[in-house]
């Protein structure tokens, strides 16, 4: 058998392998969404789930998703960025403290997302008292999501070229005017990308928060109050959370509902939909700007 012939077994056979890839997610994707989308409704989406009887919606817990993605992002974003930076630009390569940062990074991202959900109960329901809160559910994402984050803000500085360092150092700057006015805006593109695409991570979480945030909402929100230590506040930072993902979980396990096959496939599609937003979106925001930084418009 010569070369070309090798080669073009070689190239067919990771043909089929990309093939079947796309197949399984498109029929995934597929099997979700036609099953789901029926059921998504103008009333679906702005109704409070019901307890017991038919007709509820997911209101709540398409706010508490998000809003516990954003508590989420807001606490572990500053940290990672502030770790990527130190183990892209600062850390001595070979030293021992850098092995035990990255040892832990990779342990900590290959944690099952159940752990760190006991780990978070534990520590923040049990200990510090905080009880099933969104607050609880936001430390305990942050602990899934950190990880994730740091090591994508360290890969985007590392993809920025030596010699913008170079030439920022050659222009006078310090070390750190470097990184902040030199290296870290060029490698925004890649860090706006990856926080997109872990918050599509986050947003679609459930284990962790069933320990933390809780499966259940004890009253329906008070769209009039805006208060952080409200019970029934969408702000509420000591309020019982329950988001979409552990909302199917709870429905498919806990709570059956007349309905709940219904509830459970848009609330699936919704989710599936979402997901698909902050992927697609990842990309398009990185590349619009990466063209905006690279044409100086």
């Amino acid at each position: 058998m010569n070369a070309k012939i090798s080669d073009k077994i070689a190239t067919g056979v990771l043909y089929v392998i990309s093939a079947i890839i796309v197949i399984i997610l498109a029929f995934l994707l597929l099997f979700i969404l036609v099953g789901g989308l029926p059921h998504i409704s103008w009333h679906f989406l702005t109704s409070p789930s019901v307890t017991f009887g038919a007709g509820g919606g997911i209101v709540d817990q398409l706010w508490n998703s998000f809003y516990l993605l954003i508590l989420t992002l807001l606490i572990s974003f500053p940290l990672s960025l502030g770790a990527g930076i130190y183990l892209s630009e600062y850390a001595n390569q070979k030293s021992i403290l850098t092995n035990i940062i990255r040892t832990a990074i990779e342990i900590l991202s290959s944690l099952p997302s159940i752990v760190v959900g006991l780990f978070g109960m534990i520590l923040f329901v049990q200990t510090f008292k905080i009880g099933f809160s969104v607050i609880a559910g936001a430390l305990a994402l942050t602990v899934f999501n950190l990880p994730l984050m740091t090591r994508n803000v360290e890969q985007s500085l590392q993809s920025i070229s030596q010699i913008q360092r170079e030439g920022g150092l050659a222009l006078g700057l310090s070390r750190w005017e470097t990184v902040i006015h030199v290296v870290l805006p060029a490698a925004v593109p890649g860090i706006v990308t990856g926080v997109i695409l872990s918050s599509g991570r986050v947003f679609g979480e459930a284990a962790a928060l069933i320990y933390t945030a809780g499966s259940s909402t004890i009253m329906p929100l008070n769209w009039g109050n805006w208060s952080f230590v409200s019970n029934n506040s969408p702000l509420g930072l000591f309020r019982t959370a329950e988001t979409l993902a552990v909302h199917i979980w709870s429905i498919n396990s806990e709570t059956p509902l007349p309905d709940g096959a219904a509830i459970s496939a848009g609330a699936g599609a919704v989710l599936i939909i979402v997901v698909l937003i902050f992927n697609f979106g990842a990309r398009f925001i990185g590349n619009m700007i990466h063209k905006k930084l690279t044409s100086g418009d």
